[in-house]
């Protein structure tokens, strides 16, 4: 018998997303996604200045704050022919390296980690043999038997009261938990100290961007000022705290997060088969290791893997008309040449025809369109962008660090190189990149120094910041690798005015509906035959979502396989 399983709302950067599941003998036989909401941002910003793009586009998402920023001010640089100073493509490797240690980190421990850890269960674990484990895996110093014991008579006191606080929306209890009841009790704890951490490592953003979230962004450089004996600018002291905060974050990162993941990783290598997906990845690469904008210098290498072949990475162009293309064949949209035609961002258009059920609806009808996200593709291929795209290239071109990291991963669990084409491959590999980019912070805070060191202490180039200067006409792209994925934003300029401006976000990709050849998206082919014990309690389900890291859980709504309301089930994060 076949039962449909509906997931509605999953919030996520433009929105709430709906995923609907059928499960037939235990395992899920088709999904399909759906972006429930629309913002048209893109119409918001038709005639405005194109200098003050960054801070419209900012607001699009809270949690991966300023990805969406720096990339509007490098599309709008892209088309001015504007060269930003070395200093400042620094600044903006920090706060790109900052965004990250706080976005995967918060990841993990907030929003994934109890799809893994059963936090009732941590009740039962021997403060003891607890310290003893988490000292034998960490030099992390919170880890004495003592630290383990009060945690523990915390959470009894939530249990025994009824409340179990922040904990109170979970499936505890659920047979697909595997963790021993000490590591429950370390990933528990830790769950504790990251929510202290993470509001440390924003600061980075505060001090270069002036806040958080939301930092402000330049065209033509950054708006902060190097000042070092200046209380107003950007100081030896707020430099020299700048260094303590991302040191502070690798700490926690080596001695804290990379040791939970591969602890809980040990006991749920039955995931390394599950949730692969596609097959198929693209990055376009980003984080400059000289202060340029050459891609030849990324940290990050773009590239497209297709069919999980690691032997051949294709080049991505993303100014190619027959590259990048926006297919609407199944989203509610128009296009004047009508739904069948693929647009490039750079004639791309945001026509909404709403043509679904009156919500509140029971179930979507994929024979027709059913979704607010468009499906872009690559030469016709449906994409994975996100963290696992940008390991699996940087490892398949062959790149030192990615290959250190992944190895050693494989080594460490004993598990061969296919097991990363899965939920468990895309968990670890949001932790392995997020390792290499708190090193590779350090390095560009050197950088920096070293610059300034020299009298270097330029932040802006203004040279073309008067429209007068600039062309009738003119288009860029700017491209950047956001925590979720591959991130691009198109603008057309008329007459010193925003013509057209597209953004091509990663849940796009990853969460688009079918296209015309009846493709799935990532988030469609990851969910095809995952298990799913009980319906009710649809755990696994929840586990392969948030493995591509959406912003916030919210409510799982359950119907049986005539579409009548069986239960609402509150996930965590709500």
């Amino acid at each position: 018998m076949t039962k449909r399983i509906v997931v509605d709302p999953v919030t996520r950067i433009e929105g709430h997303l709906r995923v609907e599941a059928e499960i037939e003998n235990g395992k899920i036989k088709d999904a399909y996604s759906s972006g429930t909401m629309v913002r048209l941002l893109e119409e918001i910003l038709k005639g405005r200045d194109p200098r003050d793009a960054w801070a419209f586009v900012g607001r699009v998402c809270g949690v991966c704050t300023s990805t969406h920023s720096l990339t509007s001010v490098r599309c709008v640089e892209d088309a001015l022919g504007i060269v930003v100073p070395p200093n400042a493509e620094l600044v903006r490797n920090l706060m790109f390296c900052a965004l990250y240690m706080h976005d995967h980190v918060v990841h993990f421990y907030h929003l994934h980690a109890m799809d893994w850890v059963d936090v009732v269960n941590a009740l039962k674990a021997d403060p003891k043999k607890t310290s003893e484990l988490a000292q034998s895996i960490s030099n992390w110093p919170k880890s004495s038997v003592g630290y383990f014991t009060d945690i523990q008579n915390r959470i009894k006191k939530f249990v025994e009261s009824g409340q179990l606080g922040i904990f109170a929306n979970g499936y505890w209890g659920h047979p697909a938990y595997k963790l021993p009841a000490e590591v429950n009790l370390i990933g528990l704890a830790h769950y504790l100290e990251a929510l202290d951490w993470q509001k440390e490592i924003v600061k980075v953003q505060t001090i270069f961007g002036g806040k958080n979230p939301h930092p402000n962004y330049l065209v033509g450089g950054m708006a902060c000022a190097i000042a070092t004996d200046d209380v107003s600018g950007i100081n030896a002291e707020r430099l020299a705290y700048v260094h303590h905060l991302l040191k502070q974050g690798k700490d926690f990162i080596e001695q804290v997060y990379i040791p939970d993941l591969m602890a809980i990783a040990s006991f749920y290598k039955d995931w390394g088969g599950i949730g692969g997906g596609l097959g198929n990845f693209m990055a376009y690469g980003d984080l400059s290791a000289n202060g340029s904008k050459d891609p030849a210098t990324f940290l990050f290498p773009s590239g497209v893997i297709l069919n999980k072949d690691l032997s051949k990475v294709h080049e991505v162009d993303v100014r190619k008309n027959d590259e990048i293309q926006e297919f609407i064949t199944n989203s509610w949209y128009d296009y004047e040449g009508g739904k069948d035609k693929g647009l490039h961002p750079w004639e791309g258009e945001s026509k909404i025809n709403y043509t679904g059920p009156k919500p509140p609806f029971e179930q979507l009808d994929v024979s027709q369109a059913y979704s607010f996200l468009k499906t872009p593709r690559w030469k016709g291929h449906a994409m994975e962008v996100g963290p696992l795209a940008r390991v699996l290239i940087g490892y398949a071109k062959g790149v030192p660090a990615f290959k250190e990291v992944v190895d050693a991963a494989l080594s460490q669990l004993q598990v061969p190189a296919t097991a990363l084409f899965s939920t468990l491959g895309r968990t670890a590999a949001r932790g392995l990149e997020c390792k290499l980019v708190a090193i590779w912070a350090l390095d560009f805070y050197d950088q920096l120094i070293d610059n300034i060191k020299k009298g270097d202490t330029r932040m802006a180039n203004t040279d073309k910041f008067d429209p007068s200067t600039w062309p009738a006409e003119a288009k860029g792209v700017g491209t950047g690798e956001a925590p979720r994925g591959a991130l691009a934003h198109y603008i057309n300029i008329k007459d010193g005015k925003i013509a057209n401006y597209q953004l091509v976000v990663p849940t796009t990709w990853n969460a688009s509906p079918r296209d015309g050849k009846g493709q799935r998206s990532a988030y469609e082919a990851a969910l095809l035959d995952t298990p799913v014990h009980d319906p009710n309690l649809p755990l696994e389900i929840i586990r392969t979502i948030h493995s591509f890291d959406p912003c916030l859980a919210c409510s799982v709504h359950i119907y049986d396989e005539h579409g009548n309301h069986v239960s609402r089930v509150s996930v965590l994060g709500e």
